[in-house]
């Protein structure tokens, strides 16, 4: 799949901060805003990752913690 267009309108300070920034890192406005964001989309991804990670552990916690209770059910153990 080849390039496509993104538009977004943003506050004539921050096209202007953007663009003298990109200008400063020797980029154009374009490579300076897809880097910014693609970071923040990797941060965003990342931090679901964390969140999904701890709900998980969080869960299988918890069922280890019902099986530990279910020891004394009665039950013969090996």
């Amino acid at each position: 799949m080849g390039p496509t267009t993104l538009s977004f309108r943003a506050p004539a300070d921050l096209a202007e901060q953007t663009r003298a920034l990109a200008l400063a890192l020797s980029m154009s406005a374009s490579d300076y805003v897809r880097e910014a964001v693609r970071e923040k989309n990797e941060r965003a991804i990342k931090e679901r990752l964390v969140f999904l990670s701890k709900q998980l552990s969080m869960q299988h916690l918890s069922e280890n913690n019902a099986m530990d209770g279910s020891l004394g059910d009665g039950l013969a153990q090996s």
